[in-house]
């Protein structure tokens, strides 16, 4: 049964990186400003909202649209038609109180959804800028660091020229 989850989970991670980011997302080639990287690592690592702020790609709200309906219909089409006789024997009160909550969960699951898709495209361009601007470190080691520091930065108003080298002194003195 575990060989079962880890198949279906390569497989979705597989689908979600060769046809859906792509047609949902337009991405830029150029690669991320250390600033950008290093305000959007803050944001990423502090939990905060990142639709909208981050440079480099943009959402296209109705594409996302078409994909969470098609899979929405992947999941309930099979569970209607197996519960289709009971369903025809409810009481048309109850199912009108059904159509309100399964509605409900449509728009929270879209939620869901878009923020999933955001965060995760987030993280590839995050991963992408940490190769380019620190590949001597590890991201899922240092990003946690690279925030605090930066928020230090922040505080201690230093300006952006010496940011770099504020921040990669400051890292190597964590590392050791």
């Amino acid at each position: 049964m575990t060989r079962f989850f880890s198949w279906a989970k390569t497989h979705i991670n597989r689908i979600m990186d060769e046809k859906i980011i792509p047609y949902v997302f337009t991405l830029s080639d150029s690669p991320m400003l250390f600033r950008d990287l290093l305000r959007t690592n803050k944001m990423y690592q502090e939990g905060l909202k990142l639709e909208g702020n981050i440079p480099g790609f943009r959402f296209s709200v109705g594409k996302s649209y078409i994909v969470f309906i098609a899979l929405w219909h992947i999941v309930m089409l099979p569970l209607a038609f197996l519960f289709h006789k009971a369903l025809a024997k409810i009481d048309c009160h109850l199912l009108i109180i059904m159509a309100v909550v399964f509605t409900g969960m449509f728009f929270a699951m879209y939620a869901i959804f878009k923020e999933y898709l955001i965060d995760t495209v987030a993280h590839k361009i995050l991963k992408q800028g940490w190769e380019n601007h620190f590949p001597h470190f590890d991201y899922t080691l240092h990003a946690k660091d690279v925030a605090k520091i930066y928020s230090e930065a922040l505080e201690k108003e230093i300006t952006h020229k010496e940011m770099q080298l504020y921040i990669l002194e400051k890292l190597v003195e964590v590392k050791k």
